[in-house]
């Protein structure tokens, strides 16, 4: 069953995104938000794209590997943005990011 084949994966997918809402959510907190304008967009896109893939694994989508490819590498463009701020919402997000691109790319 594809649940069992692909549980890491869809567990780093839903983990990322949710690490991802939280950092957009928090990064619109913060006292200069326009300056995290590129890292709320990235984490918006990212969230959206990890619930894709953790859904079309789920369901055993025949565009599984396009789907974890791009997500991949949204998630390795959201954590090198997250990277670069000090907030601890976008530090843990690059996390969520870096394991959630390494489970993608093992699919």
């Amino acid at each position: 069953m594809s649940l069992d084949r692909y549980a890491a994966c869809i567990e780093a997918c839903y983990r990322c995104a949710k690490a991802c809402d939280h950092c957009a959510t928090a990064c619109l907190q913060e006292s200069d938000p326009k300056a995290l304008a590129d890292c709320i967009a990235l984490d918006i896109d990212c969230a959206d794209v990890c619930r894709l893939g953790a859904a079309a694994m789920a369901r055993g989508s025949e565009y599984v590997q396009a789907i974890c490819e791009l997500c991949a590498g949204l998630c390795d463009a959201c954590g090198r943005e997250c990277a670069r701020h000090d907030h601890e919402h976008c530090r843990l997000c690059a996390l969520a990011c870096v394991r959630c691109a390494e489970e993608c790319r093992r699919v």
